[in-house]
């Protein structure tokens, strides 16, 4: 696998090796040991899949606080995805900055979510599927959120969205609780 590190420390677009012959190709798509070599939680606790069967489908921002933070590995497996990752880290000089990928069946590349990085999603075909194994169970009562549209962010989501669930649409904005409000 090839590690890329995003210009949000620890987060990395992780691509596949091919090993390439007449049958196609075979790559490997996680190994827990290279991600220990590189310092990251390998997201071994849960895989998680999701369809969504209309384009514009957004999902998220979503992460867990302490004492169980997840370490996220994202891919998608049928279509293609928008996958935007927000730096929840107080401490981090890249707090509150986002990043955002496409990533595609096609193009076989999947994101390392750290630790304290919210992420979501946009489904950008009908019918896409997005895959991630995720480092620690879901736990309720932990779980945060960022709406997908805070002026805060401003994230520029490649499309209309077309579906998106009142969770997501409930969450706070960040300035009411970055002043206490």
């Amino acid at each position: 696998m090839k590690f890329t590190e995003t210009k949000l420390k620890g987060s990395f677009l992780v691509e596949i090796e091919k090993i390439s012959d007449s049958r196609g190709f075979f790559g490997r798509i996680f190994c827990a040991q290279e991600f220990v070599e590189l310092g990251l939680k390998p997201p071994l606790a849960q895989t998680n899949l999701s369809f969504n069967p209309k384009k514009g489908t957004l999902r998220g921002l979503h992460y867990q606080i302490y004492p169980v933070t997840e370490a996220k590995l994202i891919r998608c497996s049928k279509g293609a995805i928008y996958e935007v990752i927000v730096d929840m880290r107080p401490q981090s000089p890249t707090y509150l900055s986002h990043i955002g990928v496409e990533l595609t069946a096609e193009n076989h590349q999947a994101l390392y979510v750290p630790e304290m990085f919210a992420n979501g999603y946009q489904a950008l075909t009908d019918g896409a599927e997005a895959m991630y194994q995720v480092s620690e169970c879901y736990t309720p009562g932990y779980e945060r959120g960022i709406r997908y549209d805070d002026p805060v962010l401003n994230i520029n989501w490649p499309i209309s969205v077309s579906e998106i669930s009142l969770k997501d649409t409930s969450w706070p904005l960040l300035e009411s609780v970055l002043i206490g409000g």
